[in-house]
């Protein structure tokens, strides 16, 4: 009699462990880690007016973060499969233990994920500091029972070690928050420029004006379809309509000389710092002839390079 064969043992192999390097799981995962922006410097010289110039390029910015909490935010990028591309995280000296941990952090994104993040370090002379925390009557965060000045030394002596790990050194002392984002776009993205993003929102004359517009363009110089009974129950996104309009003297003219027009406002608005505008188009109901020159204008400035978003503010109102 044959002696059986013991079973098999029927507890499962243990599955392999999970691999716990980040780089390892973002190279698995195919991931893309985030380009890191750390912008720190003194209270006063401009981090937030440098931080909002990186978000009108795209960076997504979180404000006051913790320098400890630079890998977790670098970690929760990858983990977007690519949708967060750039972060800009703005650091300062409230963070506790300051000095420490930005070094500590920057070594460990360097180490575990492979980023170069890059620091951009604002300063301002100490006279300028003074008067802007005059101005904004708020107290520097470390004076405490002293003067603005005492607050302003005891930053620059904890920030000393940051500034020397600064890629990018800004002097903010002459120069206005425009000159500062430009400067920062300059340096961060080449020169490159934030896009210019228009509204253009028709609207009728006897309903009000926009409140908000920037500008304000007047199509009631032009014939009404309103007293063309067949345009009448049209509006002027209908083909007719659109022709009726575009058709009549001085619709083009206006039309070619409004968009080199505002070719020179956009450009100076972006030299300016402002990054969004209005553009109201009206007529006596909003239903017709602003209707069919706004839907003309918007195409004309996204050929441009301008990021339109059109709006009918009372289309359908009659």
């Amino acid at each position: 009699m044959s002696t059986p064969e013991p079973a098999p043992d029927a507890t499962p192999a243990p599955e392999p462990a999970a691999a716990t390097d980040p780089a390892a799981v973002a190279a698995a995962q195919e991931v893309r880690i985030p380009e890191i922006a750390i912008v720190t410097g003194m209270s006063g010289a401009g981090r937030t007016t440098a931080a909002d110039a990186l978000e009108d390029l795209g960076w997504y910015v979180v404000d006051n973060l913790p320098a400890a909490l630079l890998p977790r935010l670098a970690h929760l990028g990858a983990s977007t499969g690519g949708a967060v591309e750039r972060i800009a995280a703005v650091v300062d000296v409230r963070s506790l233990s300051f000095t420490s941990d930005l070094r500590g952090s920057l070594d460990e994104l360097r180490a575990e994920l492979g980023v170069q993040p890059s620091v951009i370090f604002l300063e301002a002379a100490d006279d300028v500091l003074v008067r802007r925390f005059e101005s904004s009557r708020r107290p520097h965060p470390l004076q405490g029972n002293g003067r603005i000045l005492d607050g302003i030394t005891e930053e620059r002596r904890l920030l000393a070690p940051v500034r020397e790990l600064a890629d990018l050194l800004i002097d903010t002392s002459a120069l206005n928050v425009h000159q500062l984002a430009t400067k920062v776009v300059e340096n961060v993205d080449g020169g490159a420029t934030a896009p210019l993003r228009a509204t253009v929102m028709t609207f009728g004359y006897k309903y009000g004006l926009p409140v908000d517009a920037d500008l304000v363009v007047d199509c009631r110089f032009l014939p009404n379809p309103h007293w063309v009974p067949d345009l009448r129950p049209l509006t002027g996104q209908d083909e007719p309509v659109s022709s009726y309009v575009l058709d009549q003297p001085g619709a083009s003219e206006f039309l070619d000389r409004y968009t080199d027009v505002l070719r020179i406002v956009a450009d100076g608005y972006r030299r300016e710092g402002k990054r969004y505008v209005l553009l109201a188009v009206g007529c006596t109901g909003g239903k017709h002839r602003s209707v069919a020159m706004a839907e003309e204008l918007s195409a004309r400035l996204l050929a441009g390079g301008v990021d339109v978003t059109l709006v009918h503010r009372d289309l359908g109102r009659e």
